[in-house]
C-alpha cells in the first residue's frame, strides 16, 4: 500500500480535535457506522442504494434467507418451500412471529406485500425485482403460492434478497410515505429515530423469533450515519464517534492498520463497475453510436493500471458484463486490451481523428472516474464529468441524458446474471444499447427451466454485448473495512455487512 499523504493525514488530523465523541461502543452498546451516500428512502422498494439494502436486512424479514457462506436457503418467515410446477411456489409459514408494532405475521402480509410491489402501479424503484411475479394467493392462514407470469429458475435468490414481507394492514393504511417515515417489519432490528438522509437508529427486537436464521442480535442498539467526506468518517473512527467504516481507500487504511484500537479487514465483493455507452443515441451524442468509437474507449482506459494503483488489493479487471462468480456469466468474451495507438487508429477511422467531446456521468469514486477521463483525453477524446448524487445520476441514465456512465451494480447481492445482465439489457430504463437480439437472449435465459440452456443463451448474450462493446466492463471492487477492535465483526462478499450477527468482544 501507498504511504499516507499529508494532506490526507493533515486533514484527519484537523477534524479529529473538533469532533465531540458520540455515544457509541461497547460501554454505550450502541455501534454506530457510516455510510457516505445519503439514505433515498427507508421503503425498501423504493430504494436501490445500497445502504438502504442493508438497513433492510435489519428491519425487516424475507420468506427466504440466502447463507452468507455457501448461498444456501434457510428457513425464515417461510418454513419451507415446494415448487408446484414452473409457474408455482408454495410456501409453508412461520407461526408466532410478531412485527415491531405487535401485529401476528400470516398469509395476508406476503399476499398484500408481494401483490402491491409488483403491480406496475406500484412504479418501484426496480422493476426487475418483482416483474416476474403474477399474483400471490392466500391457501390458509400459513400458506401461499406464489404464481409466477413466466419461469423463472432465479425467483428463490430474489425471494431471499430485495424482496422483504410488511405488515400488510399497516401497509395498507400508510403506504410507501409513511413506510419511509415510519418503518415496520419483523427483523432483529426496529427504527426508533431517522433523520432523512442523515441518520437512523435502531434498537435490538427482543422479541425477535427464536429459530432465525440470522440469530438473535447481540448488540443493544446500531445508528447509522452518512458521512460523504472520507476525511471526515476517518476522523471520527479514530476519536470513537463512529465504530465502523468501510470502502476505506488504501492510503486511510494503512494508516488505520497502525492504530491500536482498531481492526481493518478486507475481501472481494460481488460489486463490479462498468462504463456504459449510449449505443441508441438516446442522449444524441452520434459519435457513441458508432462501434468503432466504442471499441476505442475500451480500449483507450488502463483498466489494469487502475486496478493496481488506485484501488484496494483483491479487486480484479473482468471483460464480461457480469459478476465473474454469478450463474451463467462467462469470460468467453471479446476482450479489450488497453492500447492507446490502437484506440486512436480506430476513432481516425471512424471518421473522429481529432476526437469529440463527451460528458462522463458518475455518481462515486471520482477519482476512478478521473482516471478514466485522462486516459480518454489521451487519446484525443475530450471528455469531462458531471458528478452527481446517487439518485439523480440513476435518473439521468433512465431519462437518457447520458452518454456514458461510469457505475456498479452489486446485483441486489444476487448470485445470477438475471440480476445484472438483464437489469440492464432487456430494455429496461437502464438500457443504453436497446439490442433487441440481446434482450430476447436474456429473456431465453432468464425463463428456460434447464440450467444448461440458461448457460447457453447467457453466453450468447454476453458475447453480443462485447463484441458490440455496448460495455466496458471495468473490474470487481474489494473493499476495505475499518472498525472498533472491541468488535467482532466478519465482511461477506455479497456486500451486506451484517450487524446483526456482530457482537462486542
Amino acid at each position: 500500500m501507498k504511504k499516507i499523504s499529508l494532506p490526507i493525514a493533515a486533514a484527519a488530523m484537523a477534524v479529529l480535535f473538533s469532533i465531540t465523541p458520540a455515544a457509541a461502543g461497547k460501554d454505550n452498546d450502541t455501534l454506530v457506522f457510516a455510510t457516505k451516500t445519503d439514505l433515498e428512502n427507508l421503503d425498501a422498494y423504493y430504494n436501490n442504494a445500497r445502504v438502504g439494502i442493508i438497513l433492510a436486512r435489519h428491519i425487516w424479514d424475507n420468506l427466504l434467507y440466502r447463507d452468507p457462506e455457501d448461498f444456501s436457503y434457510k428457513p425464515a418467515l417461510a418454513t419451507s418451500y415446494e415448487w408446484i410446477d414452473d409457474l408455482t411456489l408454495e410456501f409453508k409459514l412461520r407461526e408466532g412471529v410478531t412485527f415491531h408494532n405487535g401485529a401476528s405475521f400470516s398469509a395476508d402480509d406476503v399476499v398484500y406485500t408481494l401483490n402491491f410491489v409488483s403491480s406496475p402501479d406500484s412504479k418501484v424503484v426496480s422493476r426487475r425485482n418483482v416483474d416476474w411475479i403474477k399474483n400471490v394467493e392466500k391457501i390458509d392462514d400459513y400458506t401461499v403460492r406464489i404464481n409466477l407470469s413466466k419461469p423463472f429458475p432465479a425467483a428463490l435468490d430474489f425471494v431471499a434478497g430485495p424482496l422483504p414481507i410488511y405488515p400488510h394492514a399497516y401497509y395498507a393504511e400508510v403506504g410507501p410515505e409513511g413506510m419511509n417515515r415510519n418503518p415496520v417489519g419483523t427483523g432483529p432490528y426496529k427504527v426508533v429515530a431517522m433523520e432523512q438522509a442523515k441518520s437512523v437508529k435502531l434498537e435490538k427486537n427482543e422479541d425477535y423469533y427464536k429459530d432465525s436464521p440470522k440469530g438473535q442480535p447481540k448488540i443493544g442498539k446500531l445508528e447509522m450515519r452518512t458521512i460523504p467526506d472520507d476525511n471526515t468518517a476517518v476522523a471520527e473512527l479514530m476519536t470513537g464517534g463512529v465504530d465502523w467504516i468501510w470502502r476505506v481507500n488504501a492510503d486511510q487504511a494503512e494508516m488505520l492498520g497502525q492504530t491500536p484500537n482498531l481492526d481493518v479487514v478486507g475481501g472481494e465483493t460481488m460489486r463490479v463497475g462498468f462504463m456504459s455507452m449510449d449505443a441508441a443515441g438516446r442522449s444524441g451524442v452520434k459519435a457513441v453510436q458508432d462501434l468503432k468509437v466504442r471499441q476505442a474507449i475500451a480500449m483507450a482506459v488502463n483498466r489494469q493500471g487502475i486496478v493496481d494503483n488506485l484501488m484496494p488489493k483483491g479487486g480484479r479487471v473482468i471483460h464480461a458484463a457480469c459478476y465473474p462468480k454469478q450463474f451463467g456469466c462467462t469470460d468467453d468474451v471479446t476482450k479489450y486490451t488497453y492500447d492507446p495507438e490502437k484506440a486512436k487508429a480506430l476513432l481516425a477511422e471512424a471518421g473522429y481523428p481529432d476526437g469529440f467531446e463527451v460528458t462522463i456521468d458518475a455518481y462515486r469514486d471520482r477519482d476512478l472516474a478521473e482516471a478514466i477521463i485522462g486516459d480518454l483525453r489521451a487519446v484525443g477524446i475530450k471528455a469531462d464529468l458531471s458528478y452527481n448524487k446517487y439518485s439523480a445520476a440513476r435518473d439521468r441514465v433512465r431519462n437518457g441524458q447520458v452518454t456514458l456512465n461510469f457505475s456498479t451494480w452489486g446485483s441486489y447481492s444476487i448470485n445470477d446474471v438475471s440480476a445484472i445482465t438483464s437489469n440492464f439489457f432487456r430494455q429496461g430504463p437502464e438500457d443504453l444499447a436497446r439490442d433487441a437480439d440481446v434482450a430476447a437472449l436474456l429473456e431465453k435465459g432468464d425463463t428456460s427451466v434447464d440450467p444448461e440452456k440458461r448457460k447457453a443463451f447467457y453466453a450468447d448474450a454476453l458475447k453480443k454485448i462485447s463484441s458490440n462493446a455496448y460495455w466496458l466492463p471495468m473490474f470487481t471492487y474489494s473493499y476495505l473495512y475499518a472498525f472498533n477492535k472491541d468488535l467482532d465483526f466478519q465482511p461477506s462478499a455479497d456486500e451486506i455487512p451484517r450487524f446483526f450477527m456482530a457482537s462486542w468482544k
